[in-house]
């Protein structure tokens, strides 16, 4: 599949629709912004050449590429009917393509309760809710109004930037209020791996959450990094594989702690490991959020007279992936792409430490596609 990484979840979503028998191996020709799927399984991120000879080369990678399972994940989000105003989710502009959007189900859809609107979706590598979501969302809705003006990667990563700034993403305390921050929105529970569900503490200064499941994230960044063993040990982690049935949650509170990710142990505030995660939002602490599934903005109106707005991540299955000798990607069942357990490398860089239908929905971008070199 030749795209970015709305292209590549729609397929994937589309494979595992089908439920066959024997679903084929998908590999990811990166020509996205910022292709953070082709990316972790080991395609680059970069545009490749369409002339004879990279045509060849790329051929001879799938040629020997090996398969590699994925989780996929389903997202649920239910509302009481509000007594008015909207509550679908906006795009920018127009909704994205129906098979990986955010949608609402039909009537005769087994989730549907009457007296509530729920909307469903799914991811392969993140979902994302806050300010990234919001910047992600403001670029998706200029690139449509102006799309003679989006050629190109670096012309795209430039604009990112440049609307990063604008938003407040790098000034978030003057431009962000306390209110709108993820614990005072929402209230987030996690199932463990030992399947007992817990409320986990969100620190009062994180503007944005994800929930990631690939190692890539703002064009190849890995939000987790490496945790030494003494801190799996302490919190009950485990190494994070892509089709473990486990889900990484990290937090950010700004761009500038987005940062830390290019440091040799960058990483964010990582929060939970999960089999499943529960968002209810708090009544009346706001009448909108934004959210995003694999590069997939929108914003999202909540009512503001009810407290029942829930939105649940659950795994879905798996598909099959193609991974080169670059995957940046861990399987749990493929012995020759082993995690370093051993890891204790110095973890301080960071001050913080702190079913159903699939239907598959660009980051929080230094951004998902910015060249640092542009930013001075």
């Amino acid at each position: 599949v030749a795209g970015g990484d709305g292209t590549a979840g729609w397929l994937l979503g589309v494979v595992c629709d089908l439920k066959l028998s024997h679903p084929p191996p998908i590999a990811t020709v990166p020509l996205g912004t910022g292709n953070n799927l082709p990316f972790a399984f080991g395609w680059g991120k970069k545009n490749p050449g369409t002339n004879e000879h990279a045509v060849k080369s790329f051929l001879d990678k799938v040629l020997k590429a090996k398969e590699m399972k994925i989780d996929n994940w389903h997202i649920l989000m239910r509302m009481r009917i509000p007594k008015e105003g909207p509550c679908d989710p906006i795009a920018p502009l127009e909704l994205p393509h129906s098979l990986h959007a955010f949608h609402r189900v039909s009537e005769t859809d087994e989730q549907n309760i009457e007296g509530y609107h729920t909307f469903r979706g799914g991811f392969w590598n993140y979902f994302s809710m806050g300010m990234d979501a919001q910047i992600s969302y403001a670029f998706h809705s200029e690139r449509k109004l102006h799309p003679e003006k989006f050629k190109n990667q670096l012309v795209n990563q430039t604009t990112y930037a440049r609307l990063g700034c604008t938003q407040g993403w790098f000034l978030a305390p003057l431009f962000h209020p306390p209110s709108r921050n993820i614990a005072h929105v929402v209230k987030v529970q996690i199932m463990k791996r030992n399947g007992q569900w817990e409320d986990l503490q969100i620190p009062s200064s994180i503007r944005s959450i994800v929930c990631l499941n690939l190692p890539s994230f703002s064009g190849g960044l890995n939000p987790w990094g490496t945790p030494t063993r003494r801190q799996r040990h302490h919190n009950d982690w485990t190494s994070p594989y892509v089709d473990d049935g486990l889900i990484e949650v990290v937090g950010f509170r700004d761009a500038w702690h987005g940062l830390v990710l290019l440091g040799p142990n960058g990483h964010g505030t990582r929060l939970a490991q999960a089999r499943r995660i529960g968002f209810v939002f708090h009544k009346g602490a706001t009448d909108h959020t934004y959210m995003r599934i694999d590069g997939e903005p929108w914003k999202q109106p909540l009512p503001i007279d009810d407290d029942t707005v829930v939105v649940e991540i659950s795994h879905h299955g798996q598909v099959n992936m193609l991974a080169t000798h670059e995957c940046k990607s861990k399987s749990v069942h493929d012995p020759s792409t082993p995690y370093n357990d051993d890891a204790e490398e110095d973890d301080s860089s960071n001050g913080a430490d702190e079913f159903r239908k699939f239907g598959a929905a660009d980051t929080f971008k230094i951004p998902d596609e910015v060249d640092i070199s542009q930013l001075s």
